[in-house]
């Protein structure tokens, strides 16, 4: 992978029996997969699961050994199809994505081997991103388990757990015939900690053994009759069987008392939130020691009705801690008390928040106000209402920093040459995608009217049929590969369209962690690279298409932009905008950089200042880049005022600021610099005549104003 080695974490999954595993949840999870005996794994990177896919991708040899077989798939939906695998074969697989977006994308899959069920145990690793650290909509993959009837894990934050359950998601899968998801959120991958290592096994069954033995049963094809014959089968067989492995193995789990007349619900991955909340007000203790009874839902979906009648006799009130609304376990808790002849009083969305994450802080005020109505005694004090409360003291200011691009990053010149194209031929219609280029919609290029999802940049883009003035797609190369040369080139070259997409080309899925895709440059010892995206769009029906090699030639952008829109040829037009991502360029040559120099090697860097003499205060190369290392600093002039722009000692030489400067006319006060570490005796020489002639013509022009002076 791109972005940075994982040789140390490949390592770890090479623990065994009677060794310590250490480190994050994400890779507990994947070295759980190989404790488990699985067969193949799939699935397409995204926070915050990229973790799984990065490791398995460097550990080829490993899997190899193992028998496993590994794929990077196209999209979450390849890696859905995976499991067809699992529907007639016992073999053991596992797939992984971003959350809702990924279920989505794989969702005709997902329906498909839902409804026809599997042999062998299928598990689907959702990293759920909800909340504050989000990043996509605030959805939740409760609704498409319960649409689908796939049973979801949601696991208490805890290392030992997590792998536990691993194993059980396969078992339940195969106990039921039906596909399990596991849920991660986002503090659970990235949390540490330890637990007892196994062996990893080679699966039962390989791939390879299974395709060299094919079976068939036309009972699991979603076709009639077959296909009303698995809504019975759903609800008269594996139900039943889902809901009998997870209460006979204990998968839920109960903490604090065991007597009282009310308690607490909550989702599994909210517990260790839960249980803080409860210790801020004095009611538990690091350990989950609680002074109310709680249960808590290492499984969601299905609930167990025998658990949930034993939990809720005898108590008054149950408060629900469900995060996300619509409240799907709320609900189906309240059936299942009512069914129960039970009237224990749930409690969930009327005393917390129905959106909005549920930190610590949250569940706190919540349980605060559900023990003030149902258990008075334990109730955190109010202060008295003849004693004022404190007074509001102001928030301290900090400044507004909206998300934006990367020092360097080569996506930031193509958003300048947009916004000096618009100033020529006026405000243009721009279809935005998924990915860092998404940035643009905020300041300071404001560009990007809608999005739609990942790779449907084009297709967002196909309703508009502006008369002389073309509509503008952005779409990145790994939402490219993803979805966009079918769902949009291919609609856009069969619908006729007479659109401008603009292809950014930066080498890499970049803002998944910078995993090389069929375009990268890289040469990978066991995937196919050095596909050109022209040549791909041409051969799909394309007639105008162009790559610009070095997008950080801002005049150049503008140009081929400008004349991309104004060309007199009809039909969907590409421009292919292509340069590496710096971020993941930084990564390869500052080590490289760092080792050159340490060996006394001559090494030279670019970077870019601002002549403060010359700048004249009104900062437009700013309002045109944008970059994090262009700002102001006090300007040293007496008798000016404004501040001058600035370039920080983070700038990393790409010359944006520069081009910008020229592409638009503006001041010429940018210059460029080189810094040499280990100089040669050529370098000592040339840079002592430089400060002689620089310092005689300093001298030379003191004497002039000197005798002016006079």
């Amino acid at each position: 992978m791109a972005e940075r080695s994982f040789k140390a974490e490949v390592e770890r999954l090479k623990l065994g029996a009677g060794q310590t595993f250490h480190g994050e949840g994400i890779l507990a999870v994947t070295k759980a997969l190989l404790q488990s005996g699985v067969a193949y794994v799939g699935g397409y990177q995204g926070s915050p699961i990229s973790h799984l896919m990065d490791v398995f991708a460097d550990a080829s040899d490993l899997m190899a050994g193992l028998g496993v077989h590994f794929e990077s798939s196209a999209s979450e939906a390849t890696a859905a199809a995976m499991l067809a695998a699992s529907v007639n074969y016992p073999l053991r697989g596992a797939v992984a994505w971003k959350s809702v977006v990924g279920t989505n994308v794989a969702s005709d899959a997902l329906s498909n081997v839902a409804s026809g069920g599997v042999t062998g145990g299928a598990l689907i690793i959702l990293g759920e991103d909800y909340g504050e650290g989000s990043s996509i909509m605030q959805e939740r993959t409760h609704a498409f388990a319960m649409k689908s009837q796939m049973w979801l894990l949601d696991p208490r934050p805890s290392l030992p757990l997590l792998v536990d359950m691993v194993e059980k998601g396969f078992e339940l899968s195969e106990a039921s015939n039906t596909p399990v998801m596991l849920e991660l959120r986002v503090r659970a991958c990235h949390m540490t900690g330890s637990f007892a290592a196994r062996d990893n096994r080679r699966p039962a069954l390989t791939v390879g053994e299974a395709a060299a033995s094919p079976r068939r049963d036309t009972d699991r094809i979603v076709l009639p009759p077959a296909n009303f014959l698995h809504e019975v089968e759903k609800i008269e067989k594996r139900w039943p069987a889902g809901v009998a492995f997870v209460r006979d193995n204990g998968l839920n789990e109960h903490f604090g008392r065991t007597d009282g007349d009310i308690g607490i619900i909550v989702q599994g991955g909210l517990f260790n939130s839960l249980n803080r909340a409860l210790e801020l007000l004095e009611l538990s203790d690091a350990f989950g020691n609680a002074d109310l009874p709680v249960y808590v839902l290492n499984v969601t979906y299905p609930l167990i009705p025998d658990e949930v009648r034993a939990f809720c006799e005898g108590k008054r009130a149950v408060l629900v801690v469900e995060e996300g609304q619509p409240e799907f376990i709320e609900h189906e808790l309240n059936t299942l008390v009512r069914r129960a002849g039970q009237d224990t009083r749930i409690v969930g969305k009327d005393v917390l928040p129905r959106a909005g994450e549920y930190t610590a802080a949250v569940i706190k005020d919540g349980i605060a106000d559900f023990l003030r109505a149902h258990s008075p005694d334990r109730a955190p004090t109010r202060a008295p209402d003849n004693i004022p409360a404190a007074p509001d003291l102001p928030p301290a200011a900090v400044p507004q920093r909206p998300a934006g691009f990367c020092t360097g990053c080569p996506e930031r010149p193509i958003f300048s040459a947009m916004k000096l194209v618009q100033r020529e031929i006026g405000e243009l219609h721009v279809s935005a995608d998924i990915g860092c280029h998404l940035f643009s919609i905020l300041p300071p290029f404001n560009i990007g009217n809608t999005t739609m999802g990942y790779g449907l940049g084009t297709a967002g883009a196909s309703a508009f049929k502006p008369e002389g003035k073309r509509a503008v797609a952005i779409m990145g190369d790994g939402g490219f590969w993803h979805n966009g040369l079918t769902s949009g080139i291919g609609n856009a070259v069969f619908n006729r369209d007479d659109n401008l997409t603009i292809i950014v080309d930066n080498g890499y899925s970049a803002a998944t962690g910078g995993q090389d895709i069929p375009s990268s440059s890289a040469k990978l010892p066991h995937r196919s690279a050095n596909n050109p995206i022209e040549k791909a769009v041409r051969g799909i029906g394309i007639a105008w298409a162009r790559t610009m090699t070095r997008t950080y030639d801002v005049a150049g952008m503008r140009d081929a932009i400008h004349g991309a829109l104004t060309a007199p040829e009809k039909g969907p037009k590409i421009l292919v905008a292509q340069s590496e991502c710096q971020l993941n360029r930084q990564r390869r040559i500052k080590p490289q950089l760092a080792k050159a120099m340490k060996a006394g090697e001559r090494v030279v860097r670019e970077r870019f200042g601002v002549d403060p003499d010359t700048c004249t205060g009104d900062h437009s190369c700013i309002r045109l880049s944008g970059c994090p290392s262009l700002t102001i600093r006090a300007n040293p002039d007496p008798l000016r005022q404004d501040p001058v722009a600035h370039v920080e000692n983070s700038c990393v030489g790409c010359g944006v600021c520069g081009e910008v400067s020229h592409a638009a006319v503006l001041c010429p006060s940018f210059y460029k610099a080189r810094i040499i570490a280990n100089p040669n005796r050529r370098d000592r020489i040339r840079h002592r005549l430089r400060a002689w002639v620089i310092g005689a013509l300093q001298r030379r022009a003191d004497r002039r104003l000197a005798a002016r002076a006079f």
